[in-house]
């Protein structure tokens, strides 16, 4: 069972008062940024004809259904 807190006199890489030698930490961020190749860039494929299809078919139904409410209640 380790200790949380261990005896800084044991430590490896510590130097004497506390600090840390250089090179024995990682550094605080990478050297590189973004992607190391360009990912390749397929184009986002729209609606489809047949979702297109159905949505028309739909607003042509319920169009069709109140110009009959209409003409039901003007009759």
């Amino acid at each position: 069972m380790t200790t949380p807190d261990p005896d800084p006199r044991r430590t490896p890489g510590i130097e004497p008062g506390g600090g840390v030698s250089p090179g024995e930490t990682p550094p605080a961020e990478g050297g590189t940024y973004g992607i190391s190749y360009p990912e390749p860039h397929e184009p986002r494929k729209g609606w489809g004809t047949m979702a297109i299809v159905l949505i028309m078919a739909v607003v042509v139904l319920v169009a069709i259904g109140l110009i009959a409410m209409v003409v039901a209640l003007v009759t």
